[in-house]
């Protein structure tokens, strides 16, 4: 028996298949399952002109048979089969099957799309074979051959026995090892899981008998003695795939409850999905898909341990459970499958990520969802909000990250909460509702909107009448500043130095003011040693005698979230404070100057720092001191 050499690259290439160059070994059944998809669709192609198959649609099946004494499994078909110089030309060069040339040549449709291609799927059966055995039948021959291959050594072919036209693959799995486990691959629920999660949508039936245990029939003295039953086995014929994707159906013939219950099921979740959306796409990227936005957030979303990415499959075959090609990391949150005939389905996970036609599908699909959520959010509001609360925070780094790049892509779906009712709204409603001369989007900054409702800096905005968005979440304002204006109407923070509110004759008045009062300013600056760059009389405070605000790009929210990360490098904001002129501590403070007492200016300026740092929610720097100093000077 004369063995035979696969050529050069074939070699190469098998030699990187037994060393995986798939992630999971699990996938040979996959693209075995596949292949004899493949056959079949050959016959069954043929079945439609020629009455001499004399088989029917329903005839068509492929077969699992594992055989756990002689650690062999089977994977058979009734497909078109393979002829000696086919099994030479299919086997012994790898990615050379004639499937894209039978394709091309009899100009199939959609329904009779060729899903698998022999080649180097085939090969992914040494990653888990010492052995591979092919026995084929081709349609119309008399005889049939047998491929045998132990790996790069080479492979033999010779004549076999075998009734019908078809393949049976043989696989003598590799013994196992401490670090891997062959046996599995035998095992009656491992292969119904491995078929459920990667083929369960090949459109012929995959069978398997499987093997059940029922109680043995008691006799009249077993059952009045109530004796324990005993049990026997019995096998039963399964079919293990449901065949017909949801995606590939009509939506006229699907109901709600089909999108959910599906979502559910496949998924693993127990809340139903707020949103969903059937994309049939065709152009230039051809592509059924099925997206959902999850009704709440998973428990590890906001953390490094989720995996983002949607179910890929080509022709209802999985290639990756989940491709994070798909999705942009703002739409990180959306679950759900794309199905594509445009991609090869024996795709490693690497190549993927080169894919042009997957770059295609997947700026479509951010399209879509990009549609989907602002459909949602002016036709079903209340839903809107609650998908916010959940992903509101993943839109806001994304008008973050990159440098603000998709900033005009998602602005319109922000929301902030107001000050009007403490309503969530849109920018485009706040805008809309400006009066005329208002000229900035007013914002503010804290822990939550009751915190923010009692900051001293919102006195002069809220007097004027204008709206406050209320940013409570540490990346809101970070985006904010990414943004800088929308419709050309700029951001301003309440604490800004200009708040465009104050009249003329209040800069002049204050400015009067600081130069009859620069000593007394100088002294508390001084008494402070550094702690803030300048003191200042405020223009914007109405009731409350001391705040604290910033000078520079970065606002003393900005300082406890950069601060609160796990860095070394420090950073810290150009703090000014401002005294507000009319409360009567001034008073007390121009007193104390009047009489030179510089020790107790000292510690009432030290006092009024520390009562502004609490009011921001930021530490003071000796809780002690600031103890004794109310006593002492109450």
């Amino acid at each position: 028996m004369e063995t035979k050499q696969f050529k050069a690259e074939s070699k190469k290439l098998l030699d990187m298949m037994i060393h995986s160059i798939y992630t999971h070994k699990e996938i040979f059944l996959r693209e075995l399952i596949s292949n004899a998809s493949d056959a079949i669709d050959k016959l069954y192609f043929k079945s439609l002109t020629d009455d001499k198959v004399g088989l029917n649609k329903e005839d068509f099946a492929v077969w699992i048979t594992p055989d756990k004494e002689a650690r062999t499994l089977k994977i058979s078909d009734n497909g078109i089969g393979m002829t000696e110089e086919e099994l030479e030309n299919n086997l012994g060069t790898i990615a050379n099957s004639g499937s894209l040339k039978f394709k091309t040549e009899n100009k199939l449709e959609e329904d009779n799309q060729i899903i698998g291609q022999f080649g180097v799927g085939f090969y992914s059966a040494f990653m888990v074979a010492k052995k591979v055995t092919v026995i084929s039948k081709a349609y119309g021959s008399d005889k049939a051959y047998q491929w045998e291959s132990e790996g790069v050594d080479g492979y033999t072919i010779t004549e076999a026995e075998k009734k019908n036209p078809g393949t049976d693959i043989i696989l003598e799995l590799i013994d196992d090892t401490d670090d891997e486990n062959y046996t599995e691959f035998l095992d009656e629920y491992r292969i119904k899981s491995l078929i459920r999660k990667y083929s369960d949508y090949i459109r012929f039936p995959i069978k398997m008998e499987v093997t059940h245990s029922r109680p043995k029939e008691q006799t009249e003295e077993e059952k009045e003695a109530k004796k324990a039953p005993e049990y026997e086995d019995y096998i039963e014929v399964e079919t293990l795939n449901s065949m017909t994707p949801l995606w590939k159906k009509n939506k006229s013939e699907l109901k709600d409850e089909d999108y959910k219950h599906f979502y559910t099921e496949k998924f693993y979740d127990y809340t139903e999905p707020l949103k969903y959306a059937h994309v049939k796409n065709e152009g230039n990227a051809n592509y059924n898909a099925l997206l959902y936005i999850p009704g709440k957030a998973p428990f590890d979303y906001y953390s490094k341990e989720y995996e983002k990415g949607l179910q890929l499959y080509s022709n209802g075959v999985l290639i990756m459970d989940k491709c994070a090609d798909l999705l942009p990391d703002y739409f990180s949150f959306v679950k759900g499958l794309v199905d594509s005939e445009d991609l090869s389905l024996n795709i490693s996970r690497e190549m993927l990520q080169h894919d042009r036609q997957l770059k295609v599908i997947a700026k479509s699909i951010e399209k879509t969802i990009s549609n989907e959520l602002k459909k949602m959010l002016k036709n079903e509001r209340e839903k809107y909000e609650e998908f916010w609360k959940a992903f509101g925070l993943q839109i806001k780094y994304g008008i973050y990250s990159d440098y603000g790049m998709n900033k005009e892509k998602l602005q319109d779906l922000l929301l902030f909460t107001s000050s009007k009712e403490k309503k969530l709204v849109t920018l485009d409603e706040y805008v809309t509702g400006m009066r005329e001369d208002q000229k900035y989007i007013y914002y503010a900054t804290g822990g939550s909107a009751d915190r923010i409702e009692q900051l001293p800096q919102t006195e002069l905005v809220k007097d004027n009448g204008f709206e406050i968005l209320y940013l409570t979440d540490s990346v809101d304002e970070f985006a904010v500043k990414t943004l800088r204006s929308y419709k050309d109407k700029e951001f301003k923070s309440v604490s800004a130095d200009d708040l465009g509110l104050e009249t003329e004759e209040k800069k002049e008045e204050i400015k009067a003011k600081e130069e009859e009062n620069s000593g007394l300013l100088a002294d508390i600056a001084s008494a402070l040693d550094g702690k803030v760059s300048k003191v200042i009389l405020s223009q914007r405070l109405k009731s409350h005698p001391v705040c604290l605000t910033s000078e520079g790009e970065i606002s003393l929210e900005m300082e406890k979230i950069l601060n609160s990360m796990p860095v070394d490098q420090k950073v810290k904001a150009q703090r000014v404070l401002e005294i507000n002129p009319e409360h009567e501590i001034f008073g007390k403070l121009k007193a104390l100057d009047a009489d030179e007492n510089k020790e107790k200016l000292g510690k009432y300026s030290k006092l009024l720092y520390d009562q502004a740092l609490l009011i921001e929610g930021l530490p003071i720097e000796d809780p002690v001191e600031f103890s004794n100093l109310i006593c002492e000077l109450m």
